[in-house]
């Protein structure tokens, strides 16, 4: 297990350096400057020479790409990403200002999903070509072909707006703080809802699909037959025996529902103007923003590599043949 674990991380780091060297040299070779960037966001319209070769220096754009993705490398190794072209914040604290707001929105889609898929999964499973398993792999269907956006700007213009049943803008109103306890509550999940569903829809259509087609599989095994020819409940020979041994799988895919939910927080973030790290990477990266670019990219290929790697190792403690594959 020891070997298998250490072969494992060792490919994560391999993959994570090379994310950050592809990265890193898209970004150096988008058109533009930050250092002039930054002075227009002044309100100079002209500058010297020398000043504009001190800025460069500052933000080491005049020293060649190899030596500034070292310089870059070596700092991220201590956990320091630098400041801001844009306002020279630290990075570290914009992200940590953003990344709980995504991580709710990640959390929360993943918990529906999976809240929604399972029963639906199950009774398809347990009605395999009858009314209901027609019609809700139909409905699941239409639902995994519409795109995030497409969905977004629907829920934001007829349940937003015209309908106003739910806030399509922003993490909570103007008067958040002068409202009691059930008060707050309520206006998160006004605020939280339309957002959460646009992220979860296509999980719940993949996920449930995902787990009816495994059941049926493990419902034709000798042993579920065995099960009835017991005379059990038909329940429980779903629930005890077919369901528990469909999960080894599933455990794969429930690893990459977090990253998979993150991948559309860019487009969804910014349509719903939400406060999470998808809205700041829009934002740096219309900045050329280089540094919060570049830690947010580390930041993603953390939490995915996290996933795929605790995806793996559950997998492998739950099958050892895994571990010698």
């Amino acid at each position: 297990m020891v070997r298998y674990v250490a072969k494992r991380l060792l490919l994560a780091g391999v993959t994570l350096v090379g994310i950050t060297i592809v990265t890193f040299a898209v970004t150096r070779l988008a058109p533009g400057d930050p250092a002039l960037e930054a002075v227009s966001r002044g309100g100079a319209s002209t500058m010297s020479a020398e000043a504009y070769a001190r800025l460069r220096t500052y933000y080491e754009l005049d020293q060649p790409v190899t030596r500034q993705y070292a310089a870059w490398l070596g700092r991220v190794v201590r956990l320091d990403f630098g400041r801001s072209f844009h306002d020279g914040r630290r990075v570290t604290d914009k992200i940590g200002e953003r990344l709980p707001a995504t991580l709710c929105l990640a959390g929360g889609a993943v918990v529906l999903s999976l809240a929604v898929a399972v029963p639906i999964g199950l009774a398809s499973a347990r009605r395999a070509g009858g009314v209901f398993d027609t019609v809700a792999g139909g409905i699941l269907a239409a639902l995994y072909s519409v795109p995030r956006y497409v969905m977004a700007m629907l829920l934001i213009v007829v349940v937003g707006v015209h309908l106003d049943w739910f806030s399509p803008y922003g993490l909570r109103s103007e008067n958040f703080e002068d409202m009691s306890y059930p008060g707050k509550a309520a206006d998160l999940a006004r605020h939280f809802a339309l957002i959460v569903f646009c992220f979860a829809y296509p999980l719940i259509a993949y996920q449930a699909r995902f787990i009816r087609g495994n059941l049926l599989e493990v419902l034709g095994q000798d042993y579920v037959r065995t099960a009835r020819a017991k005379g059990l409940p038909e329940r429980v020979v779903l629930h005890r025996h077919a369901f528990r041994n469909t999960l080894l799988p599933l455990i794969t895919v429930v690893g990459l529902l977090v990253p998979s939910a993150l991948g559309g927080s860019v487009i969804l973030e910014t349509m719903f103007q939400w406060p999470g790290i998808g809205q700041l990477l829009f934002q740096a990266m219309t900045q050329r923003d280089y540094p919060v670019v570049m830690a947010l990219t580390v930041v993603a290929a953390v939490v995915v590599l996290l996933c795929t790697l605790l995806a793996d190792l559950t997998y492998a403690l739950a099958d050892p043949r895994v571990r010698y594959a």
